[in-house]
């Protein structure tokens, strides 16, 4: 959708589908901070005045959305202050989200974060199949694909995934996520807390 450090040339309204937001380091790795779905907007940097961002925004699942240029998107803004307003709010929920994940990546283990992603994903894309690949998930998580591989195990002789070559299939969402680390429900209950003061 947009690279680090380059001009944002278009913003999104996802429909479908999920967008992984990723911090790219100087070497070229890069490690998620954010997801993006159906609830979201790509490009949150235009509405504050800005022309780029320090992250990578690729599309992850299959995605439908409405694309804008900037300078369409900002005629909107100017006529419609209630979109920008929500836009501003999505932007907070999506930075909250940031901060939880850095400390998530740096204290939990790999199956409790694998399978907080999962929740995540699955919340955004909602069927309970998602093409992904060790080497995907390795670089999601931050970390080593042998890494990945064992907490994938792990989850799937505990009867809550299959996992086959490319493949992930949640079998039991309420088991998953209660194998989640605390952060998915950190990330949910501050978005209610913020729902019900807009409310």
């Amino acid at each position: 959708m947009h690279e680090a450090g380059e001009v944002i040339k278009s913003t999104c309204f996802l429909n479908s589908g999920m967008a992984s937001v990723l911090t790219v380091m100087p070497d070229g790795k890069s490690v998620e901070v954010g997801l993006i779905g159906k609830e979201g907007f790509v490009g949150t940097p235009v509405v504050f005045g800005f022309r780029t961002s320090p992250l990578r925004v690729v599309i992850q699942a299959d995605a439908t959305g409405y694309r804008l240029d900037v300078t369409t998107l900002r005629k909107f803004l100017a006529e419609c202050p209630e979109l920008e307003k929500q836009i501003q709010r999505f932007a907070m929920v999506l930075a909250m989200q940031s901060t939880q994940l850095a400390a998530c990546n740096r204290l939990h283990e790999v199956e409790e974060r694998l399978a907080r992603w999962l929740i995540m994903s699955h919340d955004r894309i909602g069927g309970v199949t998602m093409p992904l690949t060790q080497e995907f998930l390795g670089q999601m998580l931050g970390a080593r694909r042998s890494s990945v591989s064992v907490a994938a195990s792990v989850l799937q002789k505990a009867g809550m995934i299959t996992y086959t070559r490319g493949n992930v299939t949640i079998l039991d969402k309420p088991k998953l996520t209660e194998a989640a680390c605390e952060c998915y429900e950190v990330i949910q209950r501050q978005k209610a807390n913020w729902q019900a003061e807009t409310n």
